[in-house]
Formats: structure tokens, C-alpha cells, sequence
């Protein structure tokens, strides 16, 4: 019997994963189809539940989901939980149990470009679900100093205190952090300011920032934000968001297959669909 695995969102129409993953399914000679399906709020619970009736294989839960899908699951690995969303989840045994693999995502992508975290100073900046997935993630990490800014301060400050990891982090506002910027090796900007049609917003200023640090935006489209423009022109090397949406995506399809996928032919089939 072929397999169903799925993404639940809304909207969901601009979804990339449908192609991404059944281009996968095809390589690797899988008997099953990754649909997208439009669910909204009102009908999570009823989704869910038709989805485990059927026997779905696994699916992912893109936005607004994320976090109001929790209850309706049998399981959730413990970083899910503390991270307070799911983006992942899968069908063992008839129990549907929910994964997150945005930070673990994050920090795939990164290691391209840092080996350890140990002795770095990091920033990441807004206080939002993503923020949350990677900071919680990248804590476990243990590196030197990871500090949060964001426009409202008292969400970095929960951010902060719900953390479940011992880190040395503190709370800024958007302001400090571009007056500090100068003393960070990683600088992750992690909101959704600079994306299509509004490229001309950068979230800080960069004025102070290291020349040598590593400049990461979570957006990808564009591809080059006008944030990683300009660290770029200050000499920083840059990340924009592909390799996290091509590391959660694998991690997923892994924790559905068994199989850790070819990233670099999901990184291409992504940029083929950004640029159509």
C-alpha cells in the first residue's frame, strides 16, 4: 500500500516541501506521495485525527500550526516541548509523536561554516517560534555567550528564562544590540523583517558589526536580504535561510525513512523553484 506523508498549513499554496520531498520519495524508489494540505485553525483537531484514521506515514505542520497542534498528538519529544512547537511528526506504532527540527535544522546548516560553538559569542535576534526553536537548540551547544535582542524586551527576557539549558545569554533591545554588534562572532537574524515585498528593512543596524563574524538570516527569499547585503560589504561572511529549510526538511525525512537524504540535490531543486 503506498505511503502518505503531508504538510498542514494555511495558507499552503507557496509550500516548497510537496516538491522537495516527492523528489526525494522518487530517488530513493519510496512507494509513497508528500501531499499539502490547506487545514484551517477550527479544523486542526478533525484533521489530525483523519490523518491518524488513514495511517499516514508522517507529515510536517507549518504555520499557524506549530504550536496549537501539541495537544492533539500522543507524544512529543521533550525539546518539542519545551520549545513550545512542532514542525514534524511521525506515525510509530499508530502513536503520532511530534518532533521539531527547526534548530537541529539551524545548526546542520551551520556547521558549513563554524566546527564549534564552544568559544563563540552569538546573537540572534527576535524573540519569535523560530528564535525559539534555534536558541533552545543551539543552548544545548554550549557556546560562550548566546544573547537575544529583540524589539519588545521582556519577550527576550522569557525567551531567556524558559530555556531549559544553562547559557550565558541576556536580553537587549534591538538598539543596544547594533551599539554591541562588534562583540559577536555569529549574528542569526531570525524575523521575518527584510522578506519579499518588504526588502529594504533591515531589523538593526549594522554599523559596528566584526568584519569576520558570520552574518545568518533564517529568510531566503530573496536570497540575499538587504541585512546580508550589507554585512557582506563590511567583509562578514553570510547565510540566508536555504540550509535550514533544506536541514529541517531532511531531518524529517529522515525520522520518517531512515534515510538522511541528499541535501545538496534538495538545496538545488529549492533554488529552481525560487527562481521560477
Amino acid at each position: 500500500m503506498k505511503k502518505l506523508f503531508a504538510v498542514l498549513g494555511d495558507p499552503i499554496g507557496h509550500s516548497m516541501s510537496p516538491s522537495m520531498h516527492n523528489d526525494l520519495l522518487s530517488l530513493y524508489q519510496i512507494d509513497a506521495h508528500y501531499h499539502p494540505f490547506k487545514v484551517s485553525k477550527e479544523e486542526l483537531h478533525t484533521a489530525v485525527s483523519g490523518l491518524k484514521a488513514i495511517g499516514i506515514s508522517g507529515f510536517n505542520v507549518t504555520v499557524p500550526h506549530k504550536s496549537s497542534i501539541i495537544p492533539f498528538l500522543d507524544e512529543i519529544d521533550p525539546l518539542a516541548l519545551s520549545i513550545g512547537a512542532v514542525n514534524t511528526v511521525v506515525n510509530e506504532n499508530g502513536k503520532l509523536i511530534g518532533y521539531n527540527t527547526d534548530g537541529y535544522g539551524f545548526l546542520k546548516g551551520l556547521h558549513a561554516y563554524i566546527i564549534s560553538l564552544s568559544d563563540k559569542k552569538v546573537l540572534v535576534i527576535g524573540a519569535g517560534g523560530a528564535a525559539r526553536a534555534i536558541y533552545f537548540t543551539m543552548a544545548k551547544m554550549k557556546p560562550q555567550v548566546i544573547d537575544i535582542a529583540n524589539r519588545t524586551i521582556d519577550k527576550a527576557v522569557d525567551l531567556i528564562e524558559a530555556c531549559p539549558f544553562d547559557t550565558s545569554s541576556k536580553a537587549l533591545s534591538l538598539e543596544e544590540a547594533g551599539e554591541q554588534l562588534a562583540e559577536y562572532d555569529i549574528v542569526i537574524q531570525t524575523t521575518m523583517i527584510g522578506m519579499k515585498p518588504n526588502i529594504s528593512e533591515m531589523p538593526i543596524s549594522l554599523k559596528y558589526l566584526k568584519p569576520q563574524s558570520l552574518v545568518c538570516d533564517i529568510i531566503y527569499n530573496p536570497l540575499e536580504t538587504q541585512f546580508l547585503r550589507e554585512a557582506k560589504q563590511k567583509g562578514a561572511t553570510i547565510q540566508n535561510g536555504i540550509d535550514m529549510f533544506v536541514y529541517q526538511g531532511a531531518l524529517a525525512f529522515e525520522k520518517w525513512t531512515g534515510i538522511f537524504p541528499d541535501v545538496k540535490r534538495m538545496r538545488e531543486n529549492v533554488l529552481k523553484l525560487l527562481e521560477a
